[in-house]
């Protein structure tokens, strides 16, 4: 093993977010190092033109002010296939209607709910910014796309939110203009979701996830090679990794995550256990970070779009 030395570096003259993290990267240091390793491997991914990129998240990050720095990671191309949660539907349409508010951790809840607000860790929703927003928005959809047609996949929704959204800094419709298909699995555990049931009790409409898994399947095996950045846990991360399993695992990967391994779940899971269900490579460039995302992805692509422009 060769030796490489730990290398004391300062931050005063550093003339760019690419420069910090390659001084990091010498003076190594736990969560740093696998930052700078991050890095690396998504200008790697970038610059691959057989890797096909898949963006995994959560939909609590939408919440927040983050939702413009995905919008803009989708439209510079960083991410051919997304794969996210219900939720994601909810706050993206949400959030192009009305606003959001700063908050705190800890607040007087019980007086938040007298207030007609919904807290989110420390984001502030009023109710008048969330729930009837989105049935209003969603029931309007589903009167429209259902004169033509009675069943959609949840990336044939994610289009069509997209397509009425007017705002750039909305994920679906970033997606929708730079044809990047969002697949949802779990798009009925969701506000919208939620309206598509209902919708379905007095009209006819049905949901079909299983064209969405023929559609995934297409893309998996058709790749010659596959890549994922991964913000956070849950279902979106599992079905990134699943679908990928086929095609022996992916050849990069980095995720963001606040997650650890000890309890078992998948949310936790390191990127090694992933080599023995074969759903990433054994070779493959991986990165893990544990780091809460909102802090770090912002610092991280600035880094990458000082590299490829």
């Amino acid at each position: 093993m060769t030796r490489r030395e730990v290398v004391d570096y300062r931050v005063a003259d550093v003339k760019s977010f690419s420069d910090l993290l390659s001084r990091m990267e010498q003076g190594w240091g736990f969560e740093a190092a696998q930052l700078a390793n991050a890095h690396k491997i998504i200008l790697e991914m970038v610059k691959d033109k057989e890797c096909v990129k898949f963006l995994s998240m959560t939909a609590n990050l939408i919440s927040t002010g983050l939702r413009g720095v995905i919008a803009e990671m989708i439209r510079k191309g960083l991410c051919d296939v997304i794969i996210t949660t219900g939720g994601t539907f909810d706050h993206d349409i949400a959030k192009s209607i009305n606003k959001y508010y700063r908050g705190e951790f800890f607040m007087n809840d019980r007086d938040l709910k007298k207030k007609e607000t919904h807290r989110l860790g420390n984001i502030l929703i009023p109710q008048e910014s969330y729930g009837l927003v989105i049935e209003s928005f969603t029931m309007q959809m589903l009167r429209e796309i259902t004169r033509e047609k009675k069943s959609f996949s949840s990336r044939e929704l994610a289009e069509e939110v997209g397509k009425r959204l007017n705002d750039e800094n909305s994920i679906l419709r970033s997606a929708y203009e730079k044809k990047v298909p969002v697949f949802t699995p779990g798009i009925v555990d969701s506000a919208f979701g939620t309206q598509l049931f209902i919708y379905s009790q007095t009209s006819e409409f049905s949901l079909n996830l299983l064209k969405d898994m023929k559609e995934l399947s297409d893309i998996v095996f058709s790749a010659k090679k596959t890549g994922a950045i991964i913000l956070g846990g849950g279902i979106s991360k599992h079905h990134t990794i699943w679908w990928n399993q086929f095609k022996g695992g992916l050849d990069y990967v980095v995720s963001l995550t606040t997650a650890y391994e000890f309890d078992g779940s998948l949310s936790g899971a390191r990127l090694e256990e992933a080599i023995t269900w074969n759903k990433v490579k054994e070779n493959a460039s991986i990165a893990l970070v544990h780091v809460d995302v909102t802090l770090i992805l912002p610092l991280l692509l600035a880094a990458v779009y000082e590299r490829i422009g």
